[in-house]
């Protein structure tokens, strides 16, 4: 009878010990695989926080002070004026912050740069000054002449938009 629990005692020490040196090398052989592919692309970069974006934007038409005869303008702010960025940089052929902007399924608005990192785009705080029959396809946004009511860009998002 001893015997036998002698030989039940050996072998279960010699199973523990095999599945803890199992649980050991787990780690080591992880380590060596190639890694994921979504790791080479860097996290997105809120460029919001601290900083404006009136120097990434582009130039905005130059209109007089004041409603002359000839040209009346709209302001746009918040989501109006993002989306109006969106419009203006949507189709353009290079990457940065003059380049190419893509609209996120979350209503943000981003670009990205040259190491494919996602910047997020905040417009100007003093907002766009746009022609008002250039902006007349915005009346519906939030901030569109110094509006706080209408809708966000929220599930406008492209399907040509690549995914965050």
């Amino acid at each position: 009878m001893l015997t036998i629990f002698k030989e039940r005692k050996i072998l279960v020490s010699r199973v523990i010990a095999v599945l803890l040196s199992a649980l050991l090398t787990v780690p080591l052989l992880s380590s060596c695989g190639g890694g994921s592919r979504n790791a080479s692309v860097p996290p997105p970069v809120d460029d919001s926080v601290g900083r404006t974006v009136s120097d990434r934007t582009t130039k905005q038409p130059e209109v007089k002070k004041g409603l002359g005869t000839g040209q009346k303008v709209a302001l746009l702010a918040g989501a109006a004026a993002l989306y109006y960025m969106y419009n203006q940089h949507k189709n353009a052929p290079q990457e940065g912050a003059q380049g190419k902007y893509y609209l996120s399924k979350n209503g943000r608005v981003y670009y990205r740069d040259a190491e494919h990192r996602a910047h997020w785009v905040t417009p100007p705080s003093e907002g766009i000054r746009v022609p008002e029959s250039e902006a007349q396809q915005y009346r519906q946004f939030q901030g569109y002449n110094g509006s706080s009511t209408g809708r966000d860009l929220a599930g406008i998002g492209s399907s040509a938009a690549p995914q965050l």
